[in-house]
């Protein structure tokens, strides 16, 4: 029993001289960490359990500022920031890396990911690893994927309750190239905006609409600006938790080790909150006034079927390769 005793001491003594020797081995550093929604949405919620966790493991020498709600600039700007060192982290969209590596415009095709449970399997495993790799050569670090969720229309036209109603539609998109597209093959026509300028668009009636998962039309109370939702879930966004390479360079092995840990710890917990609050934001968004709609599976077929030439023509641009790999990672995490 004695000798039992002793070793567990041992044990107990080890795991706290390798705590101490990362928290010891940390420099008193600042990170800016930025994102564009605002405070209350699941991704800000991850970012402070991230600021947590930090402070934590570093014995609180290295601080994690958090600028929500696109204070430091729209996605644009805080990458070539993240990329000159001058912003240390950003949490953004994976899709909108296309601009940086084409690949990463496979996150944008539509109807690609059929739940949460697929798409964290698909992002975690061997294929989300491979393409946060690609960045590096582009002065980006990729730590982690978290979840902005699955996408939805607005607008303030009309209801949409069948893929006709899409047609003739001013819609605000994310951007990229197979955004402008996919609207375009509904008939609409797409107006690529920062999402900085999308409540202002919609209030100045600028555009007719714009489309997001539930949890940022309830977070930045689009509700007030848009009277009609149909819950098309036609895109799925994992998110890129970025670190700038420049940054990242300068740190020592233990302080990366004490972000790295960070940010896959904090994962769990912002996709909680993500889906905790997927079905509170619907509720929000009905009680701001917004009517809300669903497309049948007949019509959601409809609206595959009007994307597939879309998928087809930036299955090319991406590269067969990737949407190869893509699809078996798909295949191999079932629905």
């Amino acid at each position: 029993m004695k000798r039992l005793a002793l070793k567990t001491i041992a044990a107990a003594i080890a795991i706290a001289a390798i705590s101490a020797t990362g928290t010891a081995s940390a420099q008193d550093r600042t990170i800016k960490f930025t994102t564009a929604n605002p405070e209350g949405h699941p991704l800000v919620m991850g970012m402070h359990k991230f600021a947590d966790i930090v402070a934590a493991k570093s014995g609180g020498k290295i601080k994690v500022n958090l600028f929500p709600g696109g204070v430091l600039g729209g996605d644009g700007p805080v990458v070539s920031a993240l990329q000159g060192g001058t912003i240390e982290m950003a949490s953004m969209n994976s899709g909108i890396l296309a601009s940086q590596v084409r690949e990463f415009g496979v996150f944008d095709f539509p109807f690609m990911f059929s739940s949460s449970k697929q798409a964290d399997a698909v992002v975690d495993g061997p294929f989300g690893k491979q393409m946060h790799a690609k960045l590096e050569t582009k002065g980006l670090v990729g730590l982690t994927y978290w979840e902005l969720g699955f996408r939805n229309i607005t607008n303030n036209k009309r209801p949409i309750t069948k893929v006709e109603d899409i047609a003739g539609l001013k819609l605000r998109v994310i951007p990229t190239a197979i955004n402008v597209d996919w609207v375009k093959a509904l008939g609409a026509n797409p107006t690529p905006l920062a999402f900085g300028e999308v409540y202002a668009a919609l209030e100045q009636g600028a555009i007719d609409g714009q489309e997001n998962p539930m949890t940022v039309i309830a977070a930045n109370k689009l509700f007030e600006v848009q009277k009609y939702a149909t819950l098309t879930n036609h895109q799925y966004n994992p998110q890129s938790v970025l670190i700038s390479k420049k940054f990242w360079d300068t740190l020592s092995a233990a302080e990366k080790k004490i972000i790295s840990d960070a940010a896959v710890e904090s994962t769990a917990y912002q996709r909680q909150q993500a889906r905790l609050q997927a079905s509170t934001a619907l509720e929000a968004a009905k009680k701001g006034g917004m009517q809300i709609a669903e497309f049948s599976p007949a019509e959601l077929d409809k609206m595959r079927d009007k994307m597939r030439p879309v998928v087809a023509k930036f299955g090319v641009t991406v590269g067969q390769d990737t949407v190869k790999s893509l699809q078996e990672a798909l295949d191999k995490a079932g629905k």
